[in-house]
């Protein structure tokens, strides 16, 4: 008997330890999975970002096109670039989602008279209720003049 009462506390504990009752943010969260490449030639191929999300209420994107949720600043510049995300769930739910955003950045160029830069992106995103995300930095990518 005693060595049941044991086993049941043993597994009551474990059970408390590994619950998985995480509540996600209606902040959103995102994070870079990929970014590529990382050495190109100015006016060359596009670098393609992947990147993770997580929103507790699912209020990512917009139906307005002109509505730019996404940004993205390359290091180099003052401004940052922004672009229109698509909503990631129907609009009038309110869900946690969590996914990746595919994102393809227009050819880089070389700003000074050198014949290479580096550059990284800081990227977040914002939701519906004007919440942003945390900020990621990219790894350095290397631009030339030709390759």
């Amino acid at each position: 008997m005693r060595m049941w009462c044991n086993i049941g506390l043993c597994l009551a504990l474990c059970s408390l330890g590994c619950r998985k009752d995480e509540v996600m943010s209606s902040t959103p969260e995102i994070a870079l999975v990929d970014l590529s490449p990382t050495l190109v030639a100015a006016f060359g191929d596009p670098v393609h970002l992947k990147l993770s999300y997580k929103d507790g209420n699912g209020d990512l994107g917009t139906e307005d096109p002109d509505d730019r949720t996404l940004e993205i600043k390359d290091s180099r510049l003052s401004a940052p670039d922004t672009y229109h995300v698509q909503p990631l769930a129907p609009l009038d739910s309110e869900v946690p989602i969590q996914g990746e955003l595919d994102v393809q950045l227009d050819p880089l160029f070389l700003i000074g008279n050198g014949d290479q830069e580096s550059v990284t992106f800081s990227i977040r995103i914002r939701d519906r209720e004007g919440n942003w995300s945390n900020t990621v930095v990219s790894p350095t990518v290397i631009i030339v003049d030709s390759l």
